[in-house]
């Protein structure tokens, strides 16, 4: 129940829409403790003393009940479905917002398919128990409690008898709504978890097919909606055991009022009319008691709901804005770590240790070293994505935990090795740092990382709306729709995390060309494995196993004859005589152009 009570919390914006629907539903439930009593009089007074006025006026009270029973329910029905649509949009757009503020940390181990399915169909059950469920709850506990007190006063007697099946049956419907509840909660879990299934086929869809592994693939979600079929139908068992039983306790208890009732009409302590209205207002209480059942389903899968969204609602947000934050203003681009060490959530071994570096204004910082070594980590530490677990990152001086993140961010331009982009059109993907950015300004940064000529001969140029994850573009087109991004912001800081791994020796040629001039003026950190880009760096950091090893320039590195001295010899040494070549030949070219000329 303590998760149904945040419902509360939900609806509290609309307690005005709230209130005027309890006070149909207690009108709704007053006019249906009415028609009983309206019974009763007709039968004692109209029948029995034979009083035909009196039969016209009853006639006259129960149309008129009836004309207001038809009008109050659209009333009731219209508000609560209003107010289920507005917690359920409410609720949608409250996680859809958390999760964009969710640390990294948080997204590392998270399904992206069980986020799906708690934003959506954990809400939708949360959307329906408001907007149904809720209602017939509060309107079977108001005709209980009213029933109830009109039967006692009637006839105490009486109705201590005709209510003893309710006994069983209460204990019946809250054994199980608990296990109930227990078994909505794992049938959303593994709800979650096909979504999850087929979000990664989906996704991987061309990895799927050039491995051949369909039939795997389609096993493997089998399996998954075996377990989610077995749970679903154990829910449906428990609901077919417990809806037989409440039918023989509502039957048990008419029987018990005509047996018992019948023996008080013949001694005369009791009237056939006041029988006739003990036995209409039990009846009308077994209808919302059989509901009972039904409402208890409800509730359980709203209880699931609210447990799973509330358990990404409850997660704060570890990466934030403190208060009292600093408003960075154009920054310089001077980068410090202190001592800094850093490990992922639930990691005991450090990604990042005993890192000391400065990094002056427009320096080029090339990050090299093994697999795993810490290099993605460390410019991930700039933009404030995780926090350091010892020391402090600063840019121009001010520690990144102590200042506003939006006046950071927007001054560091990322270039990641994978390149994202959304489905929509090309011009808004790059401006997508910069929505207010003109075509102009737009058109320059495509010229700028070399992507102008390909946009223009797309179908509909910049405004071609791209595939999902850029989908309908090649590998080096979209990391140059990245770098325009990027680009676009006129940033700071620049990080690229093998920004030009994606694309061909000529197109990396082009960037590299545009990148020299665009990194005048900026600090740039490139991760990088290819020896153009180490060359160019102002300073070399060489990682391994989240320590920098070795730091200087390429000359100085290879003289010293360590880690980077291997990783040349290994990875770009080839690198460099495959660039002397292409060189070479481009001389040799011309020149026998020439002698050919000189020939002729």
């Amino acid at each position: 129940m303590k998760h149904l009570w945040k419902i509360r919390q939900l609806i509290r914006p609309y307690l005005w829409q709230v209130s005027l629907a309890l006070v149909l539903l207690l009108s709704m439930t007053a006019l249906n403790l009415v028609i009983p009593k309206v019974i009763q009089q007709i039968i004692d007074f109209g029948l029995v003393q034979q009083q035909a006025d009196f039969l016209l006026k009853a006639a006259l009270i129960i149309m008129g009940i009836a004309v207001l029973r038809a009008i109050l329910p659209f009333g009731v029905r219209y508000l609560s479905e209003w107010i289920a649509a507005h917690v359920g949009y409410d609720l949608r757009n409250r996680m859809y917002n958390h999760i964009q503020y969710l640390p990294f940390s948080y997204h590392d181990h998270a399904q992206s398919g069980q986020l799906i399915s708690r934003t959506i169909e954990d809400v939708r059950a949360i959307e329906r128990f408001t907007g149904f469920g809720m209602t017939e709850i509060i309107r079977v506990g108001l005709l209980l409690v009213g029933i109830t007190t009109i039967l006692f006063i009637q006839h105490a007697g009486l109705a201590a008898i005709a209510l003893l099946p309710l006994i069983p049956m209460v204990w019946i419907t809250l054994s199980f709504g608990k296990r109930v509840g227990r078994m909505f909660f794992n049938v959303d879990n593994i709800q979650g978890e096909l979504s999850s299934r087929l979000q990664e086929n989906v996704t991987g869809a061309q990895v799927v097919r050039a491995f051949a592994r369909e039939p795997y693939e389609i096993k493997r979600f089998g399996e998954t909606n075996r377990e989610l079929y077995k749970a679903q139908v154990g829910v449906t068992n428990q609901f077919s055991k417990v809806m037989p039983t409440t039918n023989l306790l509502v039957i048990a208890e008419t029987i018990l009022i005509l047996w018992f009732g019948g023996q008080m009409v013949l001694k005369g302590t009791l009237t056939l009319g006041e029988l006739v209205a003990f036995n209409t207002y039990v009846m009308l209480l077994s209808g919302p008691i059989q509901q009972i059942t039904w409402l208890v389903n409800s509730a359980g899968e709203a209880i699931a709901g609210v447990q799973r969204t509330y358990e990404v609602l409850d997660k704060s947000p570890a990466i934030a804005t403190p208060e009292n934050a600093v408003q960075l203003p154009v920054l310089t681009g001077r980068v410090q770590f202190e001592q800094v060490c850093f490990r992922y959530g639930g990691e005991n071994v450090a990604a990042l240790e005993d890192i000391d570096l400065m990094v002056e204004p427009n320096q080029v910082v090339a990050l090299i070293g093994p697999t795993g070594s810490g290099k993605t980590s460390l410019v991930n530490l700039i933009s404030r994505f995780y926090d350091v677990a010892e020391g402090a990152v600063k840019i121009d001086g001010q520690d990144v935990r102590g200042v506003d993140l939006v006046t950071l961010r927007r001054q560091i331009g990322i270039v990641l090795q994978t390149s994202l982009l959304f489905s929509t059109t090309v011009r808004e993907n790059i401006a997508f740092g910069r929505p207010e950015a003109s075509l102009e300004e737009v058109i320059a940064a495509a010229k700028a990382a070399q992507a102008h000529d390909f946009i223009m001969e797309l179908s509909d140029g910049y405004e071609t709306v791209v595939g999902e994850r850029g989908i309908t573009l090649s590998g080096g087109q979209r990391q140059r729709v990245a770098i325009a991004r990027a680009l676009l912001m006129n940033p700071r800081i620049l990080i690229l995390d093998d920004s030009t791994s994606s694309v061909d020796t000529q197109t990396e040629r082009l960037i590299q060309q545009a990148l020299e001039d665009l990194m005048e003026g900026r600090t740039t950190f490139v991760i990088a494995h290819r020896l153009s880009t180490v060359r160019r760096a102002d300073l070399i950091l060489v990682l391994d196993d989240g320590r920098i090893v070795e730091r200087g320039t390429n000359r100085q590195l290879l003289a010293a004859d360590g880690l980077y001295r291997q990783i040349y010899e290994l990875q770009l040494r080839d690198q460099e005589q495959f660039r002397e070549e292409m060189d070479s030949l481009q001389v040799e070219e011309p020149i026998k152009e020439l002698q050919t000329e000189e020939m002729d």
